[in-house]
């Protein structure tokens, strides 16, 4: 089969010669101190060569649970924040109708996501749309207490319980948390749901390839197998063996720290497809809370080209040098639709007429790199030769890979995320959580003195 390529040609060219093969040392050390589990936060390398240890038969009963919450499910809400639904929607968006929600096949449940925000209005109207459908919960939460999942999890289980019955409802709910401890996991063993574990080892923004991303999109009706598939064969392109000229997670690391050192501190995640949209954000995900500590990091954005264009394309081509691209660029679209000639021409748009719509998307594409390029901005193209579960695979190992040897190369820990607590102890205190008096004390003075 073919693979996903990688050309940095049109970024190295912004770095000094050879800037980009004077990374092979730090690069090859990096990936070298993931393989001996010698880096920082080496307790969380479980998704390092996951994809190899994926066995058919955990597949077999990770579509087992999948197909029996498609039988009895017209609606299948996936309860997570962060790394616990990004990276299952990120798939499911890239391979499904556009309008799926909308001309439901009835072959597969609508998958929708709740559990990643604390909005009202979100929760009230979720809650109204599933009255009288039959809808079944996968609860993804190591723990069991962030709020956000917690929250929407009680609400879920409340109402499914209250339209189903308590029995009918222990089939549809799933878990996946913690093998041994945590309110999840408490709440899975005393009410008897099926349950699968989110490994110790793997933390919540790598876990697509673990029961966190595997079961959602199964449930969604996508071969999980050729998504493995596409994640092994890309484990192997990515080995620390292979030579760096053949090395593209190698060469991707090396480029992006060039450019950041070199003063570009902005990477822009740019897509010519809509369908690509959650792929960047669970990017963002990736590389943001990987890389964002000790006051470094590139700061990860994304744009929706050509949409985008007419919004941010204006700084992007004249804004400050601080930036660069990396584009993905899927080969082949999955449907034809050509351009009509009209007899008017109001439009003048006739010297269109016979051509692919994604030919012109192509074009514009085309053009698009070539001007940033001209205007100073730095781009890596990731060419995907069509948008498939297997290409999907390959997609996520590879920026999975390549994050770790980047954020050792920029001499961070990439596997821990300390910053994100500080917002969760404000708001504990600021609700008068038991066990944070003090601070909330503390913050209510504060809060009075800035009044």
């Amino acid at each position: 089969m073919k693979s996903i390529k990688l050309d940095i040609t049109k970024a190295a060219c912004f770095l000094g010669e050879g800037a980009v093969k004077a990374f092979e040392p730090k690069v090859k050390e990096a990936q070298q101190a993931l393989e001996d589990g010698t880096c920082p936060g080496n307790d969380f390398l479980g998704w390092l060569h996951l994809p190899s240890s994926i066995t058919p038969a955990f597949l077999d009963e990770v579509q087992a649970v999948a197909d029996t919450l498609r039988e009895k499910c017209e609606v299948v809400v996936v309860a997570g924040i962060g790394g616990s639904y990004l990276g299952a929607r990120a798939v499911i968006e890239a391979l499904g109708n556009t309008f799926g929600w909308l001309v439901q096949d009835k072959k597969s449940p609508v998958i929708l996501f709740a559990g990643n925000n604390i909005g009202e209005d979100y929760l009230f109207e979720l809650t109204e749309y599933l009255k009288g459908k039959k809808f079944g919960v996968i609860n993804i939460s190591k723990s069991g207490t962030t709020t956000e999942t917690a929250l929407t999890f009680r609400l879920l289980k409340k109402q499914c319980e209250a339209q189903m019955g308590k029995e009918e409802a222990k089939q549809v709910i799933v878990a996946v948390t913690d093998a041994k401890r945590g309110a999840a996991r408490t709440c899975a063993d005393k009410e008897g749901y099926k349950s699968f574990v989110i490994p110790d080892n793997v933390g919540g923004r790598f876990s697509v390839l673990t029961p966190v991303g595997l079961l959602p999109i199964a449930c969604a009706g996508f071969d999980i197998k050729q998504l493995v598939a596409g994640a092994q064969d890309m484990e192997k392109a990515c080995g620390k063996d292979v030579p760096f000229d053949e090395n593209p997670a190698a060469q991707y690391a090396a480029v992006r720290n060039g450019l950041y050192q070199s003063g570009k501190k902005i990477e822009i995640m740019v897509n010519y497809q809509p369908k690509l949209h959650f792929i960047a954000e669970w990017w963002k995900q990736l590389y943001g809370e990987s890389e964002g500590k000790d006051n470094l990091g590139i700061f990860p954005a994304s744009c929706d080209f050509t949409t985008d264009l007419h919004s941010m394309g204006q700084w992007i081509q004249e804004g400050e040098r601080t930036i660069f691209e990396t584009v993905i660029s899927v080969e082949q679209a999955d449907h034809r639709v050509d351009f009509p000639f009209d007899e008017e021409n109001l439009d003048g748009l006739n010297f269109l007429a016979g051509k692919r719509v994604d030919e012109v998307n192509k074009m514009a594409e085309l053009g698009t790199r070539l001007a940033h390029v001209d205007g100073g901005v730095p781009n890596i193209l990731i060419s995907v030769p069509c948008l498939n579960e297997y290409y999907i695979g390959q997609l996520i190992y590879f920026f999975e890979i390549g994050c770790g040897i980047s954020g050792n190369v920029l001499g961070v820990n990439p596997f821990n995320q300390p910053g994100v607590e500080a917002y969760k102890k404000n708001m504990f205190a600021l609700l008068n959580k038991p066990g944070y008096e003090a601070e909330s004390k503390a913050i209510q003075e504060r809060l009075a003195k800035e009044a």
